[in-house]
């Protein structure tokens, strides 16, 4: 039997046009985006949280204002001018030292353009059992592109404040409990006519049969965007499943003819400085960006702490470690470093109050100090669940 040939990208973009339009119908029925709102304790909003639980996500609109959002866009321009020329590469494009050699994990990861590095592998822990259409790239495309950047807390001063912004801190404590924990972060690009795809999968993999599960037990991540994000390029969910378990993705992409396109998934559409929180057992994908937008996402996400401590870790840096109180306690103070980055520079803003630091802030304050022994290398500690 012949093997179906890919669509070009333009027969890509042109074969998806319908199905993109009306599912940025189906997430504006949802009712699940707005600007924050707390309440009198500092608490999200309970209909907020309430949205949040019963979809699985939610679009914060307009948080990260322009003069942040601006130096978050010169700070990832800075990484892109300085990445190698090419994979494994030690210059830039500029013929300097390429930017991140210094750290002990990879800064840059590439990919083939409109590839889909991982789907129907058992790469990350084999969450992604279906692969999505490849589409054929522009004869001028170039043999791999960046796909995503990891560090942003060591690579960019601003994304070390921007980890440390209060308004996601609070969000955070009122999802996972003032003792919430830290997950990892990564940069997802997704560049005009290039970028890749994610495959749909769950984010969870250690807790699916836990006699404690529920919906919140592998915690949640935020998306921050600096670009606007469209139907095209952006994020796709399937709301209500972190309430289903352990979903079969192969089942459910079979059942609808092998397409990837399933019927009731919805876009994260968003404008720049828009924030997404989204819940990581939230069945999700991003197709191949055949549309003219681009993307930026910086990605980071946060655990309940009774979620964390004593598992054994499955994913990134952290696969096979033991997550004591030690471990635990290192990489949450780079979130102590960061409210304190982001006090020195935006000194009338009320900062956070991290609950298990306080007392502790002298110790984590952000200095050259600070910068080599709590930020430099601090993804080689996340906590992967």
């Amino acid at each position: 039997m012949s093997q179906i040939a890919e669509p070009s990208a333009q027969e890509h973009a042109e074969g998806i046009k319908t199905y993109l339009r009306e599912g940025k119908e189906r997430a504006i029925r949802l009712g699940n985006r707005g600007p924050i709102r707390f309440d009198e304790s500092g608490a999200i909003q309970g209909d907020i949280l309430e949205a949040y639980w019963r979809q699985g996500f939610y679009v914060f609109e307009n948080v990260i204002q322009a003069e942040e959002l601006d130096e978050l866009q010169a700070g990832i321009a800075d990484m892109l001018d300085r990445a190698p020329i090419e994979r494994d590469a030690k210059l830039d494009a500029k013929g300097r030292p390429a930017f991140g050699q210094e750290f002990a994990r990879d800064t840059y990861t590439w990919i083939p353009p409109l590839s889909d590095p991982v789907g129907g592998t058992t790469r990350n822990g084999g969450r992604h059992p279906s692969k999505m259409v490849e589409p054929v790239p522009p004869t001028d495309a170039p043999k791999e592109v960046i796909y995503m950047m990891f560090g942003m807390c060591q690579a960019m001063d601003a994304g070390l404040r921007l980890y440390g912004h209060p308004q996601l801190l609070a969000i955070a404590e009122s999802i996972n409990g003032p003792d919430f924990t830290p997950f990892n972060d990564a940069i997802f690009l997704k560049q005009p006519g290039l970028g890749g795809s994610v495959a749909w999968h769950q984010d969870g993999l250690t807790h699916w049969d836990s006699p404690n599960w529920d919906e919140g037990i592998h915690g949640f991540n935020f998306q921050v965007q600096l670009y606007p994000s469209t139907p095209g390029n952006c994020l796709w969910v399937v709301p209500g499943t972190h309430k289903e378990g352990h979903v079969d993705i192969r089942a459910m992409v079979d059942g609808n003819e092998g397409s990837e396109c399933l019927p009731n998934a919805v876009p994260l559409f968003c404008q720049p400085g828009d924030v997404t929180v989204v819940n990581r057992q939230t069945l999700h994908c991003s197709f191949a960006n055949t549309s003219p937008d681009e993307r930026v996402s910086l990605t980071f996400g946060f655990h309940r702490r009774s979620s964390v401590l004593g598992a054994t870790g499955v994913l990134g840096s952290g696969e096979g470690d033991v997550y004591d109180e030690q471990r635990i306690h290192e990489r949450s103070s780079v979130i102590a470093v960061a409210i304190d980055a982001r006090r020195q520079r935006f000194p009338k803003e009320k900062p956070y109050c991290y609950y298990p630091f306080v007392g502790l802030e002298d110790e984590f304050r952000w200095n050259e100090h600070t910068r080599e022994t709590v930020i430099k290398d601090y993804n080689t500690q996340d906590l992967g669940i």
